[in-house]
């Protein structure tokens, strides 16, 4: 039963970090830039828009959830598996939130490569 709590903060982990980076990336994309931001030294404009952003903040909201999530599964599991799993697998579940939910173009190279982390992280397992 034990196994099953540890992949289940590994999942819990890599679903809200990945909410947490497409979240924050759309708030960001919604501000602007941050090189024209200090280019026209509007960094005060850039904060209050950033602050009063709630994609912004369910973005951070997920990231708080996906720590936490990391916190627990550490004091029931290794540092060797936790580790690994959770960087390997948010990278992979980065990769299809990006292509889906923010419509980037994910080329086959990054397709290879997580291909090649699930195999890795198979091995690890």
């Amino acid at each position: 039963m034990r196994t099953f709590y540890v992949w289940l903060c590994i999942s819990t982990t890599i679903c809200s970090a990945a909410a947490g980076d497409v979240l924050i990336a759309l708030a960001m994309r919604r501000i602007g830039d941050l090189a024209d931001v200090h280019r026209h030294r509007r960094l005060f404009t850039f904060t209050p828009q950033a602050l009063s952003s709630g994609v912004f903040f369910g973005g951070v909201a997920f990231m708080a959830i996906a720590f936490f999530s990391n916190l627990v599964g550490l004091s029931w599991a290794d540092l060797s598996l936790m580790g690994p799993a959770t960087a390997a697998l948010t990278f992979v579940a980065n990769a299809f939130a990006a292509k889906f939910f923010l419509h980037e173009n994910v080329d086959r190279r990054r397709w290879f490569a997580i291909l090649f982390v699930c195999c890795g992280v198979l091995l690890l397992t």
